[in-house]
C-alpha cells in the first residue's frame, strides 16, 4: 500500500502539491478563532482545589484584582504639598479606570478621630494645597504609624507611596485586561507629565495578567525569526542542496500554518508556554525532512534518477519516520496529564504539528522535489569519513565506552535529588520586562504582591465583633507579624482598636480591643455608617458578619518558603484557636505554590504511560524484545543525566521543568529508532555481522542524526532568549537532554549492541550482501 502511495507522489507531484496546500488552507481558517490569554488563572484547571477555594473567598468578599501605582518623589519626601496633590489627583482619576470598584491611597484613607462624644470619619488629606509644614508633619506621623497604611500604601520612611485601584474583572477578561493596562499606563504618563518630579511604576495582579499576554507576543516576535534563521543556515550547511532547503522550509511554513489553524479549531488560546510550540514544531519538521532528503541525495550521488532515488528514500525511511512521529506525538500527548492547562495545550498543539509534519514530509516535500531541479553536492566524503572514523572508534573501544558511559550515567543520575521543587511566579518574567522591574522595586521599597488570605469564621452570624473572636484574630495577626518575610498584615482588629481609642476621647491607653460585645458591635456599626461609597468594609467582612478576611503580604518568597509559612500557620491555629476559627490560606501565590507538586505527581503518571507505550511500539516495530528494551537505556539515561546536571548547576525545578522528561522522551527516541532501523536492515536484509551493521548504521544515518539533533538543540536553545522563564528553562534543559541523547546514540547505543549482541547475528562464515 505504501509503495503505491509513494509511486503516486513521484508520478503525480503537481496533484499532491496542490492537494496538500488546499488541505492546509482549510486548516488555516481556524486561525480566526485564535486569541491570547491574559490571566494567571489559565495555569489552573477548574477542578484545582486551591483555585476553587480562592474563588469561594472572592464570592464572599469583593474581588481584589488590582493595579498598584507606586509613586516615588525624586526629593525623597512624600508628605509635601506637591506630592500629596499628585496622590490626590491620581486617587480621583483612578475611579475612571475601567471596571474599578475601589481606590485606596494615603489621601483618601478614612481617618477617624473623636469630636466630643461623636466619631468623625474623614479623608486623611482633604486639600493638600492648604496644608502647612506643621500639618504635613502631623499627617506623616499619622500615616507612618497606622498599621493599615504602613508597608501597604506608605513606607516607614515616607519616601514611597502607592495608589491601589481594585477592579472587578468580568469572566472573559482576555480583551479587557490589555485595555485596562493601556488605560493605566496612559494615566501613569499623565501623572509624570503633570508632576515631572515623580517616578511612577505599575504593578498588581492586573498588570501581571497583562504581562503574561505580552510575554507571549514578545516571544512570537523574537524567537521565530531566530529559529528560522538557524534552520536555514543549518540546512544549507548540512544538505548543501538548494531544492532540499527550499522543500524543508516550505514544509516548516505549512506545518506552522496548519498547526495554528487547528489550534483555532480546537478552541485553544495562545499563552506564554504555548508560544514555544511553533519553535518545537519547526525543529521536528526539519528532523523528518532531513532523514528523507539525506537518503535521497545519497541515492542521487550513487547515480540513481530522481524518481528511483526518492522511492528508495521513502522505502527505507517510511517506518522510522512514522515511528519517530508516533513516539514524539505520544510524548507530547502525555502532557494531558499535567495539572496546568497551558501545558496540556502545548502537548496537543505539538502533537498536531507532528502529525501534520509527518504527512507533509512524506507527501508534499517528495512531490515538490520532483518538480524542482536538484543538484546534490558531489563531495560527501567529509561526512562519510567522519562517520567511518566514529564507527571505528566505538568498535575498537567498545568496552571502555560501555563502562565509562555507564558509570558516568549512574553518577549523574545520583545527583537528581539535589533538585528542589521551587518557583517564584513573579520571576517567570525576565528582569527586562517592565512588570518584573516595577514589581521588584515595589517589593523592595513599599509592599509585595505575594499574599496569603484567610476567611476566618466567627462563632455565628453577626459575631465578628465578639471580643473573644477579635482576640483570636489579633493573636493570629500578631503571630504572623513575627514571621520572617512578612511585610504587612491587614486585619479587622486594627480598625477595632482605633475605634475603641477614638470613642474614649482618643486616649492612647484605650488603643486595644473592646471588651464588651455590645459596645464592640456599636463601634463597628457606627464606623460602617460613616464610610463613603466605595470604601466600605465588604472587602473585609462578609454580609452576615460571620467571618472576616485577613490578608498577609509577603516579600518575594519561593513556593517552598510559602508552603512552610502556611503549614506553620495551620499548626498555630490548631494549637491556639477553637475549631470554628480554622481556615486554609488561599491566594494566587498559594495556588502557584501547590501546583508544582501536583504537576510533578501527575506528570509521573503521564511519563510512565508514555514510556510503556513507546516501549511497546519499539518492541513491535523492531520485532525484538531484547532490542526494544535495550533501546530504552540510551533514551532514559540522557534524561536522568540532564536532571542530575541541572541539580548540580541550578538545583531548582519549577513548573515548566517538571514537563521536560515527558517532552524529551518522545524526542530523544527518534535517533535511536533511525540508528536501530538501519542496524537491523544490515543484519536482516544484508546478513552483516554486528560490527558491520554498526558501520552501516553510521554510514547511512549518522549524518542525518547529527544534523537533526543540531537543529533540535538549536531550536530548544533559542528558547533561552525567551523573556518568560518557563520557556527559557524548559528549552535549556531539553537542549541539554537532546545533546546528551545524541552522544548516547553515537557512543553508548552501539557499544551496547557490540557488547550484548543480538539474537539475529549471522554465522561466522557469512557472505554479506552489498550495501
Amino acid at each position: 500500500m505504501f509503495e503505491t502511495f509513494s509511486r503516486q507522489i513521484v508520478t503525480r507531484p503537481v496533484t499532491v502539491v496542490i492537494l496538500s496546500i488546499l488541505i492546509i488552507i482549510g486548516m488555516m481558517f481556524g486561525a480566526t478563532n485564535l486569541g491570547v490569554k491574559s490571566d494567571y488563572q489559565m495555569f489552573f484547571s477548574k477542578e484545582n482545589p486551591q483555585l476553587m477555594a480562592f474563588k469561594a473567598l472572592q464570592r464572599v468578599y469583593t474581588k481584589d484584582d488590582n493595579i498598584l501605582f507606586v509613586l516615588t518623589p525624586k526629593d525623597g519626601k512624600v508628605f509635601t504639598n506637591r506630592t500629596l496633590s499628585a496622590v490626590k489627583w491620581l486617587t480621583t482619576e483612578g475611579w475612571q479606570v475601567p471596571y474599578s470598584t475601589r481606590v485606596d491611597s494615603i489621601t483618601n484613607f478614612q481617618y477617624t478621630k473623636a469630636e466630643g462624644d461623636d466619631l468623625a470619619v474623614n479623608d486623611l488629606v482633604e486639600d493638600p494645597t492648604t496644608l502647612t509644614p506643621q500639618q504635613l508633619q502631623a499627617v506623616q506621623t499619622i500615616a507612618v504609624n497606622e498599621p493599615l497604611l504602613v508597608h501597604r500604601l506608605i513606607d516607614p520612611q515616607a519616601q514611597v507611596t502607592g495608589v491601589n485601584i481594585t477592579v472587578q474583572l468580568p469572566d472573559a477578561a482576555e480583551t479587557i485586561v490589555p485595555k485596562i493596562t493601556e488605560f493605566c499606563r496612559d494615566l501613569a504618563q499623565q501623572v509624570q507629565t503633570r508632576y515631572p518630579d515623580l517616578e511612577v511604576r505599575l504593578t498588581g495582579m492586573v498588570i501581571m495578567n497583562n504581562a503574561f499576554g505580552e510575554a507571549a507576543k514578545n516571544d512570537m516576535m523574537t524567537l521565530y525569526p531566530i529559529m528560522l534563521g538557524i534552520i536555514l543556515f543549518t540546512l544549507a550547511l548540512s544538505l548543501r542542496s538548494v531544492a532540499s532547503t527550499i522543500g524543508t522550509m516550505l514544509v516548516i511554513i505549512l506545518t506552522i500554518l496548519g498547526t495554528a489553524g487547528m489550534t483555532g479549531w480546537y478552541g485553544i488560546q495562545i499563552s506564554p508556554p504555548t508560544t514555544s510550540v511553533l519553535v518545537i514544531i519547526m525543529t521536528i519538521s526539519v528532523a523528518d525532512c532531513v532523514h528523507i532528503m539525506a537518503n535521497f541525495l545519497h541515492n542521487l550521488r550513487q547515480g540513481q534518477d530522481k524518481q528511483t532515488a526518492m522511492l528508495g528514500s521513502l522505502r527505507v525511511n517510511k517506518l522510522p519516520v512514522f515511528l519517530t512521529s508516533l513516539t514524539t506525538a505520544i510524548g507530547f500527548m502525555s502532557l494531558n496529564f499535567s495539572d496546568a492547562p497551558p501545558f496540556r495545550d502545548l502537548g496537543n498543539m505539538t502533537a498536531t504539528g507532528v502529525v501534520i509534519a509527518f504527512f507533509l514530509s512524506i507527501g508534499f516535500m517528495p512531490a515538490l522535489i520532483m518538480l524542482l531541479p536538484v543538484k546534490p553536492s558531489q563531495d560527501d566524503s567529509f561526512n562519510q569519513q567522519a562517520m567511518s572514523k566514529l564507527a571505528e572508534f566505538v568498535i575498537t573501544r567498545k568496552w571502555p565506552i560501555f563502562w565509562t558511559t555507564g558509570i558516568l550515567s549512574i553518577l549523574f543520575i545520583a545527583m537528581i535529588p539535589l533538585n528542589q521543587l521551587n518557583d517564584e511566579f513573579v520571576k517567570y518574567f525576565d528582569p527586562a520586562i517592565q512588570f518584573r522591574a516595577d514589581t521588584d522595586y515595589a517589593t523592595s521599597h513599599l509592599t509585595g504582591i505575594y499574599h496569603i488570605e484567610y476567611s476566618l469564621p466567627a462563632p455565628g452570624d453577626g459575631r465578628v465583633s465578639d471580643p473573644e473572636y477579635l482576640q483570636y484574630l489579633e493573636n493570629f495577626a500578631n503571630w504572623y507579624r513575627t514571621q520572617n518575610r512578612v511585610i504587612h498584615v491587614n486585619v479587622l482588629t486594627d480598625i477595632m482598636k482605633r475605634l475603641n481609642k477614638n470613642l474614649h476621647g482618643d486616649d492612647p491607653a484605650w488603643y486595644k480591643l473592646p471588651e464588651q460585645r455590645e459596645l464592640s458591635a456599636q463601634y463597628l456599626l457606627l464606623y460602617e455608617f460613616s464610610l463613603p461609597f466605595g470604601l466600605d468594609l465588604t472587602n473585609q467582612i462578609n454580609i452576615k458578619k460571620s467571618a472576616s478576611r485577613m490578608t498577609v503580604t509577603l516579600e518575594s518568597v519561593s513556593t517552598n518558603e510559602l508552603l512552610q509559612i502556611e503549614a506553620r500557620a495551620q499548626d498555630w491555629l490548631k494549637a491556639n484557636t477553637p475549631s470554628y476559627f480554622r481556615a486554609d490560606g488561599v491566594s494566587p501565590t498559594v495556588m502557584f505554590s501547590h501546583i508544582g507538586y501536583r504537576n510533578i505527581r501527575s506528570m509521573l503518571q503521564g511519563s510512565t504511560l508514555a514510556l510503556i507505550l513507546i516501549s511497546g511500539i519499539l518492541i513491535i516495530a523492531l520485532r525484538s524484545w531484547k532490542l526494544g528494551l535495550l533501546s530504552l537505556i540510551p533514551n532514559l539515561a540522557p534524561i536522568g543525566i540532564a536532571f542530575g546536571l541541572w541539580g548540580i548547576l541550578v538545583g531548582q525545578i519549577g513548573l515548566a521543568i517538571s514537563i521536560v522528561a515527558s517532552i524529551s522522551l518522545g524526542i530523544v527516541v527518534d535517533d535511536t529508532i533511525h540508528f536501530l532501523s538501519k542496524y537491523l536492515r544490515a543484519k536482516r536484509e544484508k546478513n552483516m555481522t554486528t560490527e558491520e551493521s554498526v558501520r552501516f548504521a553510521f554510514s547511512t544515518v549518522g549524518t542525518a542524526m547529527w544534523v537533526t539533533s543540531l537543529v533540535l538543540v538549536c531550536g530548544f536553545t533559542s528558547l533561552f532568549w525567551s523573556k518568560f522563564a518557563m520557556n527559557s528553562g524548559m528549552g535549556t534543559l531539553t537542549a541539554i537532554t537532546i545533546t546528551l541523547a545524541l552522544a548516547a546514540d553515537f557512543l553508548f547505543l552501539p557499544a551496547l549492541l557490540l557488547v550484548l549482541g543480538d539474537d539475529n547475528a549471522p554465522k561466522p562464515n557469512h557472505t554479506p550482501n552489498p550495501a
